[in-house]
């Protein structure tokens, strides 16, 4: 932070257009990774260095603020093992979980009893309906900032584990009366599990020094 400023900026829109306006040519591959490496660090070294609660707060929310398109742009393109490509995950499953709360909460109890030890991982309050869920995925994004960083990730991952296990039981039952619904669904499932395999690679990256 520079001398005499205790607080951050409001967070400047870094979407592709908005370069592309500026700089007034489409950025090239190189152009766009070192965006999303420095805005990814810039977001990391605020949140972990600033002890404000509302700065955390508006850090937990800021798809809220910038909406999933931009943080989409700027991070989702990332690999898995980067700082960016963490951080893009995190904040898409708890964008998931706020748009279909219900959802989350039937296939997260549907998961629970094949997963009890991610269940125990993830760290929901019992019993996890919607609102809870709602609030686990805020709790593990205020660790991100706030606490360890690779322990935040890895709740993460067995949050996924946890629906994944819930979506694809869900999916046998769906199988009787829509059939290809049911293979969306497991194919979901498997998806989610690879976000887990994700989410806790980068969390040993952390811890090795090599999250970049």
């Amino acid at each position: 932070m520079p001398p005499g400023r205790d607080r951050p900026r409001r967070p400047a829109h870094l979407s592709l257009e908005a370069m592309t306006k500026y700089a007034g040519t489409t950025p090239g591959p190189a152009e766009v990774t070192e965006v999303a490496h420095h805005s990814a660090a810039i977001v990391l070294g605020v949140g972990r260095t600033v002890a404000d609660p509302d700065v955390t707060a508006r850090l937990v929310a800021l798809v809220d603020e910038l909406g999933l398109d931009t943080i989409a742009e700027l991070w989702s393109v990332m690999p898995a093992g980067t700082l960016p490509g963490a951080l893009w995950r995190l904040y898409a499953l708890r964008e998931w979980v706020g748009r279909s709360p219900t959802t989350a909460s039937r296939e997260y109890a549907a998961g629970m009893r094949h997963a009890q030890v991610n269940h125990v991982v993830a760290g929901p309050a019992e019993p996890p309906g919607p609102d809870e869920l709602r609030a686990l995925v805020d709790e593990i994004l205020r660790r991100v900032y706030r606490g360890d960083l690779a322990v935040a990730l890895e709740r993460a991952a067995a949050f996924c584990r946890v629906i994944s296990a819930g979506r694809a039981e869900l999916a046998h039952d769906t199988d009787a009366y829509d059939p290809q619904l049911a293979t969306r669904e497991t194919e979901q499932a498997a998806t989610l599990l690879t976000t887990a395999r994700d989410l806790d690679a980068a969390a040993a990256a952390w811890r090795a020094g090599a999250l970049l």
